[in-house]
């Protein structure tokens, strides 16, 4: 859970008030989430820490100045891109959240994917992207990555051991994952390619965005874990955010140091949101997730869709793994409708709904819908999922009016 306490060279080190007192994980996940990153309930205070900001760091003379920057990644403060407390509360909460040791905050999701690739990956080297990579992640490997001459391969997000174990050379130095994928939810076999990666040398990166609290990544073979705190852990969708965990030292170092020099930092204010919304956020999962398992349901059920893609339905190709890997879901899926249905008419059932709005990213309180089909590239494996596809992401509103909405809005399309 982050650093432990003390008093680095004896000098003014600012740590939470709390470090003798965090919560154990042995606790359920809802006391971990409120009392995480925050003062012990005997210490005197305000229950919330506070947001510091600041620049400069002032130092109690020269020699300590240069002590403390050899030791500017233990939470000794230096300068203010090297964080202060209320960024190490946030990194307890989300090594709590992932199980890791320790984690780098940046500025948005999109950089914690950035990051740990650019932090492995140098000229000559080899990459491994499931073909249900998250579009900016792809436009890394099709971009910058290609630009700076590192060769990536796309494979099939539904690969065994053997297949990842056949595309694996000599430099390939990443092979990185993403659980379902956030368009088309094919669970992927993560110890199995973990297995493959390590076997040939390659660390394993993972996007568990999806599978927050749900997916336990180092339990399961994975290095580095990528979070966009962005959705759920912020919850409120007024803030961008973003976390790589890590499970040893090393890992932490070659991350940090990446993100140091590439300067790459999280603002405390946008800190302090992610620290309120974690603490409500085992509610709101728990609920969001009953909400979209209920909708998904529903949608099983209507003759206008073809198939629910939804890992946690039975009909999931991959429910199998879900069930072996996962503890639960959350409130994303997708809509396949029956093939007689044209573009033109699914935007008019997008369009009349009422509670549903249009727009990118999750995790937040509003339920969305967001059309698919059109909108994701693949190299190694088809687009087309048989009909045209709609993203659905359930907020928090009553299960019941969400139902008669969408029943409202399917109502526009021909029978």
């Amino acid at each position: 859970m982050g650093i432990p306490p003390g008093n680095h060279q004896g000098k003014d080190v600012l740590t939470m008030p709390d470090d003798h007192a965090q919560a154990h994980r042995a606790q359920g996940f809802a006391t971990r989430m409120s009392h995480a990153g925050r003062a012990g309930t005997h210490v005197h205070g305000f229950v919330n820490p506070a947001v510091h900001r600041g620049s400069t760091v002032l130092h109690p003379d020269a020699e300590s100045r240069r002590t403390f920057s050899k030791d500017r990644f233990n939470r000794v403060m230096t300068y203010g891109t090297a964080g202060g407390p209320t960024h190490y509360a946030l990194e307890d909460v989300i090594c709590e959240i992932e199980g890791g040791t320790r984690c780098v905050l940046v500025g948005t999701g999109l950089a914690a994917v950035t990051v740990p690739l650019m932090a492995y990956l140098k000229t000559g080297d080899h990459c491994l992207m499931p073909d249900s990579v998250y579009g900016p992640g792809r436009n890394i490997a099709t971009g910058l990555m290609t630009a700076y001459g590192i060769e990536t391969t796309f494979y099939d997000p539904t690969i065994d051991e053997a297949g990842i174990a056949a595309l694996m050379r000599p430099n390939t130095k990443v092979v990185y994952t993403e659980s379902p994928g956030s368009h088309t939810f094919e669970l992927q076999d993560i110890p199995a390619i973990a297995r493959a990666a390590h076997a040939g040398g390659a660390k394993v990166l993972m996007d568990n965005t999806w599978g927050i609290h749900n997916f336990m990544p180092f339990k399961h073979g994975v290095d580095v874990s990528i979070q966009a705190l962005t959705k759920y852990v912020g919850g409120h969708s007024d803030v961008l955010l973003g976390s790589i965990s890590t499970n040893t030292e090393e890992d932490y170092l070659i991350v940090r140091s990446a993100a140091a020099q590439m300067g790459h930092f999280a603002a405390p204010d946008d800190c302090w949101l992610a620290l309120r919304g974690a603490r409500t956020m085992p509610v709101r999962l728990k609920h969001q997730e009953q909400s979209g398992l209920a909708v998904a349901h529903w949608f099983e059920k209507r003759p206008e869709v073809q198939r629910v893609l939804h890992p946690g339905l039975a009909s999931h190709p991959q429910h199998a793994l879900f069930k072996r890997d996962f503890t639960g879901s959350c409130s994303l899926f997708g809509v396949v409708f029956k093939p007689r249905y044209s573009e033109a008419e699914i935007f008019r059932f997008i369009d009349s709904l009422a509670l549903f709005g249009i727009g990118a990213s999750w995790g937040g309180y509003e339920s969305l819908a967001l059309p698919t089909t059109g909108f994701v590239t693949r190299t190694a494996t088809s687009p087309d999922l048989g009909g045209f596809t709609v993203r659905i992401h359930i907020g928090l509103e009553d299960v019941s009016d969400l139902i008669a909405d969408l029943d409202q809005a399917l109502a526009t399309l021909p029978k």
